[in-house]
């Protein structure tokens, strides 16, 4: 079974509402029908250290978010926006897979390989693109595979005013359109690398795990 993982950057711990996290909620319906196995983590319950590292040691809880990564097939990369900018948490989560960018599978090549990813962006500003070319950027550095159209987004208007779920934004055809889309895509793809995973030719590293 193909299994989905989104990690909410959301600056919000889990008692409270999140705007990304009900845009994120579109993709999971998604899979949903698509009998995908699938899960979301809201980064700001854990506590996650500062490092570059897939274990930072005592009281670092990303391992346990880190064992879901290595066991999906699909990764969704939520965040806010903030100044024009992907949220802090996103850019840790980031650094944290950038630690294990030196790891390997079973087969010698890049633990990510075989992985497909996308991001969901909300915000009442713009910079949506920016911190989706951020993101997408991170993610095929350290071995993800971006099918095509795999960012997902909503903003309002400059300045203070109502974020995605106040604005009605699931009512927003571009952002519904373009949730499906990368959705699809993701599934697509996550289902042709599981089938014909990437050839190890050209593609086997010297592991330093």
């Amino acid at each position: 079974m193909i299994k989905a993982l989104l990690l909410n950057a959301s600056l919000k711990s889990g008692d409270e509402i999140s705007n990304t996290e009900s845009l994120m909620n579109e993709a999971v319906h998604i899979f949903n029908k698509n009998n995908i196995d699938t899960e979301m983590v809201r980064l700001a319950d854990y506590r996650i250290a500062y490092g570059v590292s897939a274990d930072e040691g005592e009281g670092d809880e990303w391992p346990e978010i880190f064992e879901k990564v290595k066991k999906a097939d699909i990764l969704i990369i939520g965040t806010p926006i903030w100044l024009g900018e992907k949220s802090s948490l996103a850019t840790q989560a980031i650094e944290r897979l950038y630690g294990a960018s030196g790891m390997t599978n079973e087969k010698g090549q890049y633990l990510f390989y075989n992985k497909v990813a996308g991001v969901v962006v909300t915000g009442t500003e713009d910079g949506a693109k920016h911190a989706s070319a951020s993101i997408l950027y991170g993610l095929s550095h350290i071995g993800f595979t971006l099918p095509p159209n795999v960012d997902t987004y909503w903003v309002g208007e400059a300045g203070p005013g109502p974020s995605y779920i106040e604005a009605e934004g699931n009512k927003n055809d571009f952002t519904m359109q373009h949730n499906k889309i990368m959705t699809y895509n993701l599934i697509h793809f996550a289902k042709l690398l599981k089938e014909h995973p990437i050839p190890t030719e050209g593609n086997v590293v010297e592991s330093n795990s």
